[in-house]
């Protein structure tokens, strides 16, 4: 049985009772690392050197800036954990240059030698996840264009497929893929009041769900707090077959493709 792990569920503010939006495939496939990386991955029971595979969805710091951290982690623990020895990063043309130099910054003269022999680095827009059962297309989305926004179809082995939106706003790429997608996770970045064509709001999200009445829709990158916290947004009305993600969350899928979500 495959998991998909949501050990994040909030936008770049980490309302209350969220950490930064991040997800987790059979507990070594990452979408995204951001800068709580960390303790996201061990609050799940999960080293942080078991990772094979990490895909970046754009270069905001709420994405990325938990790299540095994941490879000195490698650097330092992987043999303690029984870890991988390489890590698989999936990124867009650039993304190399920008991690090394966040890694520089972060810890100078510590990871140079990480940086180059222990990662591997794929900048192929589709392509299998070698040792999982997941493959991945990489298709661009609409969010600040300075950050080469995109997202991931992932394909599994089951023929079950899901569109990771990445983080966009409403855009043509995604309601091209989302009729062809079991399961779309959209990202739900700002209040009905923001305007922002680089997000969705609770309004594109329920328009969406009209437009798409087939699709399995989860909501991640939330703006507004978690259930179990107060203070910051309250939660938002959706359709009842929306749901919500929380940190911890998870997705169960069968051999033969089916799944259930555990809200």
């Amino acid at each position: 049985m495959a998991e998909v792990l949501f050990i994040g569920s909030g936008n770049a503010f980490s309302p209350p009772g969220r950490m930064h939006a991040a997800a987790l495939f059979d507990r070594n496939i990452l979408v995204d690392a951001p800068p709580t990386i960390l303790p996201q991955l061990r609050n799940s029971g999960v080293f942080p050197s078991h990772i094979k595979h990490l895909l970046f969805t754009h270069w905001h710091a709420d994405h990325t800036f938990g790299f540095p951290f994941l490879m000195l982690n490698r650097s330092k623990m992987a043999s303690i954990e029984n870890g991988e020895e390489f890590l698989n990063v999936h990124c867009r043309p650039g993304g190399k240059e920008r991690m090394e130099l966040l890694c520089k910054t972060g810890f100078p003269g510590s990871l140079e030698t990480e940086i180059e022999d222990k990662v591997i680095w794929n900048q192929d827009e589709k392509g299998e996840l070698e040792g999982t059962d997941w493959s991945f297309e990489r298709f661009p989305v609409r969010h600040t264009p300075e950050t080469d926004p995109h997202g991931y179809r992932m394909i599994h082995s089951s023929g079950l497929t899901i569109l990771h939106c990445g983080d966009s706003g409403p855009c043509e790429e995604i309601e091209k893929r989302a009729s062809d997608s079991d399961i779309v996770i959209l990202e739900m970045g700002v209040p009905d009041f923001v305007n922002s064509p680089f997000h969705h709001n609770p309004s594109d999200i329920e328009s969406f769900v009209n437009r798409h009445p087939d699709a399995t829709v989860l909501v991640t990158h939330n703006f507004s707090r978690s259930p179990s916290s107060k203070g910051g947004f309250e939660i938002p009305k959706l359709p009842e077959k929306v749901v919500q993600l929380k940190d911890g969350d998870s997705l169960k899928i069968s051999d033969e493709g089916s799944f259930v979500v555990k809200n």
